[in-house]
This record gives structure tokens, C-alpha cells and sequence, in this order.
């Protein structure tokens, strides 16, 4: 029969209809048309560097010049931004309702020069380039007094959000916490007073001892699907250390995430066609209070495409899963 199962950081519940459930081979993906290798008229191909603003950052081959051919990875502000880096934070009011100034930042990063290579085709030293390029732009943007949090989000696919096919991600910095991770940090503070516990290291205590959910692990990481997942093949990769802020991994945890997530991307493109997804950092806030805190553990989440959400989920905030967790972890450790 059906069940309800409740997600011990937020309290959400999601209901894992067995009875409805499909097999996790079902959710593959029709098959996409050939991707091309250039695209003449694609802003983030290379040689068309002067289609985007100024570069912030790259990673480069020796001896190429700053917006020129010869990058690796380029971090560049978004064209079109949905946040200004101009002008300071005020905040107003328009009767009963608070407005407050669009300051902040919105950076892409193109993560290769090639048109048609997502991170599941990506290498291992890839990855690694563009996870080190995230933490330099968290580090760069924790220096504007006025950003409160960084979101580091990658949309890949139409149905995902992404207007541009060329590999990117995009860095969102705001000058407030977003409720979602206030939630999320009030959550595990109570866990943590209750309990004395990180509830992530516990999580991944439970998760390693059962391993009927768990995907891959290495020495840094587990790549697991949650309990509570609220949609088929929601994925998290945790790392092992206890650390609040993605802002602090070090050189060999990135070597360590570049291996699961390249893995897990590839487990996710091979077994369901490459299906639309979106991943996120989920990281502390730029805030004194939460250095080394002891309850905030960051992580890197993804949430594949392959549901819609309805008038019920919509209605309720409860989401129906129509597969099972143990079931998609096992699917994807078999590919």
C-alpha cells in the first residue's frame, strides 16, 4: 500500500505511491536529436567570447589571453541578470507590502568550450576545474558586504529551465537568506539542540548502514537517494566531512566530488536518455553565526526532471513519488 514518509530536516511529508509506482527504467527519456559540437550563433561557443560581458574568472590554457579563445572554464556576469551588482540594499514599503532593492549578483559559468558535453561527458580534471571555479566565485562574492547567500544552481534541459543548450551554470547571490534555507537552517538547529547530532552526519550514518539507498561512495563522498526523495531519482551527494559552507572544501574533496558527481551524471544520462535535470548547492549563509557550526552541513542536490508536479502537490505541498528510493538507488548502482 501507499505510504507516507516525512523528511527529517524539513518535516515535509511525501507520499511513495507503491501501487502507482513504475519501474525505474520507465523514466528513460525518448531519444534527442545529435547535439552539434559548434554553434555559430551560440554566445558561449568559443570564439564568440565577445558576445558576453567581461570575464571574471577563467581557467585557462597557458599563455591565452583574457576573453579570448583558449579557456577551460570562464566565469562571466549574466547578460541579462536578475539581480544588479549596482547600488545599495534599501529596503520600502508599498502599503501592507515590503519591497526591497534587486542588488546583488548573477554570473554564468561556461563549463567547456564545447557545445554539445554536459558533465556526464566531461572529465575527471573537467569537473574538477568547474567545481574549482565555483568555489573561487563563493569566495569572490563573499566579499561584497552586502550578499547574505550564494546559490550555485546548474539548470540543464528546456523542462529544467535552461534557455541556452551550451553547458553552464549559473551563481545567484542575494542580499538575504531565501526562506527555503531558512527553513532548512532552523530545522537542523533543532535537530542539533534535541539531539546533540548534525542531522546530515546522521543521515549519512543511517544511510551507510543501511545501504539499500546509497548510489556510489568514495573516500570524500555518498551519492545517496533520500528517504523522503519528493520526486524519482532525486539525488544528494553528501560529503563525509562535517562542513557548513561549500566555501571550504578543499583541493581533495574536489578531486573527490568531480569523481561522484561525474559518476552519478553519467549513471543519470546512460540509464534515462539524458533527461532534464537541475542541481544545487545547498551551502551555509554568508553569516559569523554559522562558521563552524555545528549543525549546517552543505551538499550538493539533484532533481531530475522526470515528474510533473500537479494540483495536489501544488495544493498541499505534499509530493507523490511514483518511485521508490531503494528502488532507483538500485537501478542506478547497477548501471
Amino acid at each position: 500500500m501507499p505510504e507516507f514518509r516525512q523528511d527529517i530536516i524539513t518535516g515535509n511529508w511525501v507520499i511513495v505511491a507503491k501501487e502507482r509506482a513504475r519501474r525505474p527504467e520507465d523514466f528513460s527519456e525518448p531519444e534527442k536529436p545529435h547535439k552539434e559540437h559548434f554553434r555559430e550563433n551560440c554566445p558561449f561557443c568559443v570564439g564568440n567570447e565577445g558576445q558576453t560581458p567581461p570575464e571574471v574568472y577563467a581557467v585557462r590554457r597557458d599563455g591565452s589571453q583574457p576573453n579570448q579563445p583558449g579557456w577551460k572554464v570562464r566565469a562571466v556576469p549574466n547578460k541579462f541578470p536578475a539581480l544588479t551588482s549596482n547600488g545599495q540594499v534599501s529596503t520600502g514599503d508599498i502599503g501592507i507590502y515590503r519591497t526591497m532593492s534587486g542588488v546583488g549578483a548573477h554570473e554564468v559559468i561556461l563549463e567547456t568550450p564545447d557545445h554539445d558535453r554536459s558533465p556526464a561527458e566531461l572529465t575527471q580534471q573537467e569537473l574538477e576545474d568547474v567545481m574549482a571555479t565555483y568555489r573561487h566565485r563563493h569566495h569572490a562574492l563573499l566579499e561584497d558586504e552586502r550578499i547574505k547567500y550564494v546559490s550555485i544552481f546548474r539548470n540543464h534541459g528546456r523542462s529544467a529551465g535552461a534557455s541556452l543548450e551550451h553547458p553552464h551554470s549559473q551563481i545567484i547571490a542575494t542580499p538575504i537568506v531565501p526562506p527555503l534555507i531558512q527553513d532548512s537552517i532552523s530545522a537542523a538547529k533543532n535537530y542539533h539542540s534535541r539531539t546533540g547530532k548534525c542531522v546530515y552526519c546522521h543521515m549519512l550514518e543511517e544511510e551507510r548502514k543501511a545501504g539499500v539507498r546509497v548510489v556510489y561512495s568514495n573516500p570524500g563522498f555518498v551519492v545517496y537517494e533520500p528517504f523522503a526523495s519528493r520526486t524519482p531519482f532525486e539525488t544528494c551527494i553528501m560529503p563525509l566531512r562535517h562542513s557548513p559552507s561549500f566555501g571550504e572544501i578543499s583541493d581533495q574533496e574536489i578531486e573527490y566530488l568531480a569523481d561522484a558527481l561525474g559518476l552519478t551524471m553519467r549513471k543519470i544520462a546512460d540509464g534515462l536518455n539524458d533527461p532534464s535535470y537541475n542541481y544545487m548547492i545547498r551551502t551555509a549563509p554568508i553569516d559569523d553565526e554559522y562558521e563552524g557550526s555545528e549543525y549546517l552541513h552543505w551538499h550538493l542536490r539533484i532533481l531530475p526532471k522526470l515528474a510533473i508536479a500537479a494540483g495536489f502537490e501544488m495544493g498541499t505541498g505534499i509530493y507523490i513519488n511514483t518511485a521508490t528510493p531503494e528502488d532507483t538507488a538500485k537501478f542506478l548502482r547497477n548501471i
